[in-house]
């Protein structure tokens, strides 16, 4: 059991009685409570749920009759929830929430995600949360353009209608079928003024150049509407050196996750990207920070030595991707204090690095892991945990839940 299994969790079997999120987190609900979040404003900008849980329901909002029935039959599945190309995940079942979270008992209504939602966000002090998909992530890889179009189309209906719309703490950055540049501009029309939507997301496990022309007018249009674009990376493994050469999970994910937002945001730098539309916002999610200051280093050190090749370019690489936001999550280092911080330097985390956790995934992040770290200052700690969102999404900073209550009672103690 690591670090964070241990904080968030009790030391009994938790198999042996029904699930409760609320039960499962009370340490990290202690945790919020003793570095009292219920002063300052919290966004978690990158959180899953499990879409294939709802995979009817989700069917259901599928206008393609075929593609339809055949979610139906065989739901939404996803390789690597236990498996990755042969690479098990699943840790031994020592994560109980994985199979007992489908057993925990929730009212009628609202939606079961909306509840569950909500208890993980209480107990972590977790004022409005980003929530993505988990299976679809892998989407982009498949050979299948039809499928990924049909369940963005009807995933993304599907969010807004029965899950965004009952809950104003709840945001999403709408999946992009990037490997059809026609549909993205149709999904952003469609959603992009949607209650709850603060932003589109392509998933970097995919091949489709993010250079290619076909992207201009979803690039274009993400800007003019002031909607940042997020590029959410995940395992992969199909490539031959990973899939072939690596023999653990461990390899796999230490390299995958970072592999994907390296090669995209390459590409993405080099072409001069940031110079054609200089106002979209983008931001880099789920692929750690140790690999930024390699790539700043990296590009920067190539560029001087070929800039031809990079004719659209006004600065370093390093300098645009400064300008670029970047999520905290898996934040390694932590055994190497100096290392991270000079990570925090090099990319101006203060204004540029936004809080996430990655919850439920295995090696979710509470916000102490941001909170302790001894060399920010207070006022870094609340842009990192929260101020970077509000600002990047226009967020309102509104506490929630039980941070209200006790803002109430420190009121009345002092009118008293």
């Amino acid at each position: 059991m690591n670090t964070h299994e241990r904080l968030v969790t009790d030391q009994r079997d938790l198999t042996s009685e029904p699930f409760d999120t609320r039960t499962h987190l009370r340490h990290a609900r202690q945790q919020a409570e003793a570095r009292g979040y219920d002063e300052f404003f919290i966004v978690d900008v990158d959180s899953h749920h499990y879409e294939n849980e709802a995979s009817t329901e989700i069917a259901s909002y599928v206008r393609n009759d075929v593609l339809r029935n055949e979610i139906l039959y065989q739901g939404i599945s996803r390789k690597g929830i236990t498996t990755g190309f042969g690479q098990y995940q699943d840790l031994g079942g020592r994560l109980t929430r994985y199979p007992n979270r489908k057993k925990e008992a929730v009212p009628e209504t609202p939606h079961r995600d909306v509840t569950l939602m909500r208890r993980w966000m209480d107990a972590m002090g977790v004022d409005v949360a980003c929530m993505f998909p988990t299976p679809l992530l892998n989407l982009g890889l498949s050979p299948r353009v039809d499928l990924e179009v049909e369940l963005a189309f009807g995933y993304n209906r599907w969010l807004c209608e029965r899950v965004l719309s009952q809950d104003r703490r709840l945001k999403s950055m709408l999946y992009l079928p990037f490997n059809d540049p026609e549909a993205c501009p149709k999904i952003i029309e469609e959603f992009g003024d949607h209650e709850g939507v603060i932003g589109f997301m392509v998933t970097t496990t995919r091949y489709k150049g993010v250079y290619d022309n076909a992207y201009l007018r979803t690039y274009r249009m993400l800007e003019e509407r002031g909607l940042p674009l997020g590029f959410h990376t995940g395992l992969g493994g199909q490539e031959p050196g990973l899939s072939t050469a690596a023999n653990r999970f461990l390899v796999l994910h230490a390299l995958g996750f970072a592999w994907h937002n390296m090669v995209h945001l390459s590409n993405w730098v080099i072409n001069g990207l940031p110079e054609r539309f200089p106002k979209l916002n983008v931001m880099w999610i789920e692929a750690g920070l140790a690999w930024i200051p390699f790539l700043m280093q990296r590009l920067d050190n190539e560029y001087m030595m070929r800039s031809s090749d990079a004719p659209l370019l006004k600065k370093k690489p390093s300098e645009y991707m400064r300008d670029m936001f970047y999520t905290s999550q898996p934040m390694e280092m932590v055994d190497n204090r100096e290392a991270l911080e000079l990570t925090f330097k090099m990319m101006g985390a203060e204004s540029q690095l936004l809080y996430s956790s990655d919850y439920p995934h295995w090696d979710m992040d509470l916000p102490s892991t941001i909170y302790d770290l001894p060399f920010l200052s207070e006022t870094a700690k609340r842009n990192i945990l929260g101020g970077n969102a509000a600002r990047l999404f226009g967020l309102e900073p509104e506490l929630s839940g039980w941070k209200k209550e006790r803002q109430q009672q420190k009121q009345e103690a002092v009118a008293v």
